[in-house]
């Protein structure tokens, strides 16, 4: 077998990614926005095979975060690794702003947030030189924009890492490689030979995503820009690009002296959509006259690379395509949304128990604010597991039998109320099983003030199911999702197709990927029932 790295390293919705190495062990770490456990973090021997190890962010060591817009919560983490102790600085958007984490093992226990009150901006990042001090960085309204006004760009200060404090005013770096560009954010610091190097992402998360690098001979600068900035974008390949987004990279050294970069960037389906989100990708990485280059000769994003030199084949062994749901506890594979949602999950003998609680998948979207009141009542019912692959199918046998506004099922989310269910209701006066696709219309995004928003709930089929226990399954081939039901897997109906190109996350702002849940909701109230998931399976085909 051929040992190569292959792109992306880590499929799905699991973006920004941030790395660092401890010894001959690689740790990366991805945003979760509103999921619950919050932070997945994932271990590889040779930078190709990656494993889940741990959540960092739990409700046991005081994670919260709202169910809401899908697009709020944590993004955005950077992981360090210094003098035996692991440091995760990061953003919640659904709590107190930003805080630092810290563990001894990175599978855990990390202890509990360090909320940061005199760090302003987001995308917060540390730094540990080598002669002890620590530094930390961000993004906020720093930087000159020309006109008498300030704009975003790069800031740093000293840092206290014992007692969790700034020892320095912040001072501005960089405004990014172009005038006036949009979104200069996400900071790393490195110090290598005799330049600290500023590694950003610029352009935005979208179509014009870039990573732009600058130097300087002093830490807090000053900077200047790398000639050949971007040093990594696809925004030049086009919107036809199999690979899209290209950005947000963090740097890390094997221990034969190679250089990686990590980045996100997103999966082109059927030539229209994203669905899948912004994934983990690695590029190789070579310095030329003291400036680093991603991806050499090429400049391309590559689907595979060589492994490292010198590095051990350490092939993950592939999760089971079926779990049977309460015979153990859930894999690391599952979340919730929101993390007041675990506590009604029940795991018994005979499977998962999703009580019928009434906030509901599609419950109406609320603006953003940080540090904004609890909602009261944000209990949604609700596990889930990200999508992999352009083609793949989701199954799961349920026992449910809805009475008056009740429903269960399946469904596929992705942010701002677009989603797909596929649920066992009641309709006319009888069970029915039926596809819902819902979306929203908005003018703003939910963290300006003055959002608003209408959800949209469309009927696209139904049919009657007298039977209390069912399963359903839905297939996504690209942009074509098949939903499927009956009474045993070997001997599904089709219910009906659906273009899946409708929940596209360039719709929603492009933040997130798609979530594949089981559900049961009261819809718009407490029931006294619940819907029992005995068994799912996740295949990519």
């Amino acid at each position: 077998m051929e040992k190569k790295i292959k792109n992306p390293i880590i499929p799905g919705f699991y973006p920004d990614p941030s790395i660092c190495r401890a010894g001959d062990d690689y740790y990366l770490v991805c945003s979760s926005f509103e999921l619950s456990p919050g932070l997945p973090l994932f271990h590889s021997k040779d930078l190709a095979g990656w494993e889940q190890i741990s959540y960092v962010l739990t409700p046991q060591n005081g994670f919260y975060v709202d169910k809401n817009t899908g697009n709020g919560g944590v993004m955005a983490p950077t992981i360090r690794y210094h003098e035996g102790t692991f440091y995760i600085i990061n953003c919640n958007f659904g709590d107190r702003g930003n805080f630092i984490v810290t563990a001894k093992d990175p599978a855990g226990p990390w202890s509990a947030p360090h909320f940061l009150d005199d760090v302003p901006g987001i995308d917060a990042s540390l730094f540990f030189d080598s002669d002890g001090k620590c530094y930390i960085m961000g993004t906020a309204n720093i930087w000159p924009d020309g006109k008498g006004g300030m704009r975003q760009g790069i800031w740093a200060a000293e840092y206290d890492i014992e007692n969790f404090r700034l020892v320095s005013e912040p001072v501005a770096l960089w405004g990014g490689a172009m005038a006036g560009v949009a979104s200069p954010e996400s900071p790393h610091i490195y110090h290598i030979g005799d330049w600290y190097y500023l590694l950003i992402a610029e352009g935005g998360t979208e179509m014009y995503h870039s990573a732009t690098v600058a130097r300087s001979r002093t830490v807090l600068g000053t900077y200047e820009s790398d000639p050949s900035n971007p040093i990594l974008t696809v925004r030049h390949m086009g919107k036809k690009a199999p690979i899209q987004n290209a950005g947000h990279a963090d740097l890390v050294q094997t221990q034969s002296g190679q250089w990686y970069a990590v980045f996100l960037a997103s999966r082109l389906i059927g030539g229209v959509s994203k669905n899948l989100g912004r994934e983990t990708f690695i590029v190789p990485v070579e310095w030329e006259d003291e400036w680093p280059l991603f991806s050499p000769q090429t400049g391309k994003v590559e689907w595979e690379y060589p492994i490292p030199e010198n590095s051990p084949w350490a092939p993950v062994e592939k999760a089971p395509v079926r779990e049977e749901l309460g015979k153990a506890p859930l894999s690391l594979a599952w979340s919730f949304w929101g993390s007041d949602g675990e506590k009604f999950a029940e795991l018994t003998q005979e499977g998962l128990r999703l009580p019928c609680l009434k906030e509901a998948p599609a419950d109406p979207l609320r603006p953003m604010a940080m540090g904004a009141q609890r909602p009261e009542n944000n209990s949604l019912a609700f596990v889930c597991r990200r999508r992999l692959q352009p083609h793949c199918r989701f199954l799961c046998r349920m026992r449910f039998a809805p009475q008056g506004s009740e429903s269960a099922g399946i469904a596929i989310v992705q942010a701002m109320n677009h989603q797909f269910h596929l649920e066992l209701a009641r309709a006319d006066g009888q069970t029915v099983v039926q596809l819902l696709q819902y979306t929203a219309d908005y003018d703003l995004q939910p963290y300006f003030p003055g959002f608003t928003s209408t959800t949209n709930r469309k009927v696209l089929a139904c049919a009657p199911y007298e039977g209390g226990e069912i399963v359903m399954e839905t297939e996504m081939d690209e942009n074509c999702y098949i939903f499927r039901y009956g009474a045993q897997e070997g001997a599904l109906t089709e219910l009906a197709r659906a273009d899946g190109a409708v929940i596209n996350p360039e719709k929603v702002g492009c933040m997130v990927g798609e979530v594949l849940g089981l559900y049961a909701s009261g819809n718009g109230r407490d029931a006294d029932n619940s819907a029992l998931f005995c068994r799912s399976e996740y295949e990519d085909l």
